[in-house]
């Protein structure tokens, strides 16, 4: 009796086993394949992000030699950025021109694993729309208030010409590191205080430097300036001592000539457009009171426009130079507190690229708008005075916004033509370029407009 018990003990065992072992294998079969089909997709990744890696090498490659040869067009044969042994990275970029202004890049990078094979295991195409930034000497003037960068704001194009000071803070940039450019600063901001005799050259040792630089901002390029010692921050090649720098006036405009040669008037309130309207405003043509453009409407300028108030454009409007005025580039004169362009809205050049002038004459002097000249006090006290104002997007490609007396502010702003005034500030952006130079001759760099993905 008690073999039989032991017996049927052991064969219990057994069938435990038989039911177990097959379980065990099945599991075991299961997590092998589950590293297995880890394996693949780590390794999937990895191809992936070398395929980036190639693609995003190509648009930086292409960018440099464009900018060097504007008739490059593209890389011959595969060129090979990565190979361990293992994994082997290549990458192509072809350019195609849209127009004269618009190019586009196609880039494809591409990863073998093993290196023998001939067929690529991962490949990533990007497109890249690129935009000619046109440029030369003096993309930016400033009278005796300077030039005042902060947080990203970037200036990739033009020269820049400053009488007074210059301070940047935070990561904004002058020039590239490819794209060097000149900077004349002649440090006039003295006395300070202000009194009768301002604005002059500072002597040496008088009211400190007239270059700031602040955190990782950073000049890139030709630096003059009166009484500047401080070279940090600035290369490429860098500060020029004992420079020299004189002070120059700002641009002259004949006031008085655009007023004699009114032939319309018009108020404010008819000039003024909501929604998906247009308005045509002739050449001659004077405007009593404030404008306001907004919500997607269209302005068709076909010559100077003196407006005696204010103005305002938002919200995707768009003020256009007409076709029939081909290279004459036509002036919108604003005697009133500022003009505002924000929200994406736009002043668009005609077919032959030309863009407006828009000019402030507001100051805090009591001859305001009608000054002649201002200095001392008065100066003084107007330079700090926002006149003109472009945010979120807003757009001048070729035109040029000038405050007489006045502060220019660009905050996120897009592609502009040139900016002169007696302060200017730009914040908040990531690049801001220039296209329009006052005076000078262009130059051309090819700047990133748009990028995705291509799975064609």
């Amino acid at each position: 009796m008690g073999r039989y018990i032991q017996l049927k003990q052991n064969g219990s065992m057994l069938i435990a086993i038989i039911i177990i072992l097959p379980v065990f294998i099945l599991i075991m079969t299961a997590f092998m394949q589950l590293n297995v089909s880890s394996y693949r997709v780590a390794k999937k990744d990895s191809l992936q992000t070398h395929a980036q890696f190639g693609a995003d090498a190509a648009i930086d490659f292409a960018l440099q030699e464009i900018n060097e040869d504007g008739t490059w067009t593209g890389t011959v044969s595969p060129v090979e950025i990565h190979n361990d042994g293992n994994v082997r990275a290549t990458y192509e970029a072809a350019i195609t021109d849209s127009d004269s202004n618009n190019k586009v890049l196609t880039v494809t990078g591409r990863t073998y694993s093993p290196i023998t094979h001939t067929a690529p295991d991962a490949t990533v195409k990007l497109t890249v729309n690129l935009r000619a930034v046109k440029s030369g000497n003096y993309s930016i003037v400033t009278g005796v208030g300077g030039l005042f960068m902060s947080n990203t704001a970037k200036i990739v194009g033009g020269d820049v010409l400053v009488n007074g000071e210059v301070e940047l803070k935070n990561t904004a940039q002058i020039g590239l590191t490819t794209n060097s450019v000149n900077v004349d600063v002649a440090h006039q901001t003295c006395p300070n205080p202000a009194n009768a005799t301002y604005p002059r050259i500072c002597n040496p040792g008088e009211n400190g430097e007239p270059i700031e630089i602040e955190n990782s901002a950073h000049i890139y390029g030709s630096v003059k300036a009166n009484n500047q010692t401080t070279t940090t921050g600035i290369t490429n090649p860098g500060l020029i001592a004992s420079s020299g720098v004189p002070a120059q006036s700002l641009p002259p405009y004949d006031r008085n000539a655009q007023k004699a040669a009114v032939v319309t008037t018009i108020t404010g309130a008819s000039a003024s457009c909501s929604g998906s309207q247009t308005r045509t405003w002739t050449a001659n043509t004077k405007i009593t009171g404030d404008v306001t453009i907004s919500n997607n409407c269209v302005v068709t300028v076909l010559g100077n426009v003196w407006i005696t108030g204010s103005l305002e454009a938002k919200n995707l409007t768009k003020i256009q130079v007409s076709d029939t005025l081909g290279a004459t580039q036509p002036v919108i004169m604003i005697d009133g507190a500022y003009a505002k362009f924000s929200n994406s809205s736009q002043l668009k050049s005609n077919s032959n690229d030309t863009g407006f002038q828009i000019i402030t004459y507001k100051s805090n002097a009591s001859c305001s708008p009608e000054c002649t000249s201002l200095t001392g006090t008065d100066l003084y006290n107007s330079r700090n005075l926002t006149t003109i104002e472009l945010n979120n997007s807003a757009s001048g490609p070729d035109s040029i916004f000038y405050a007489r007396w006045s502060r220019v502010t660009i905050n996120n702003s897009g592609q502009i033509g040139a900016i002169v005034g007696q302060t200017i500030e730009l914040k908040n952006s990531g690049t801001i370029t220039f296209g329009t130079s006052v005076p000078g001759t262009g130059t051309t760099t090819w700047v990133i407009n748009g990028y995705r993905r291509s799975f064609n």
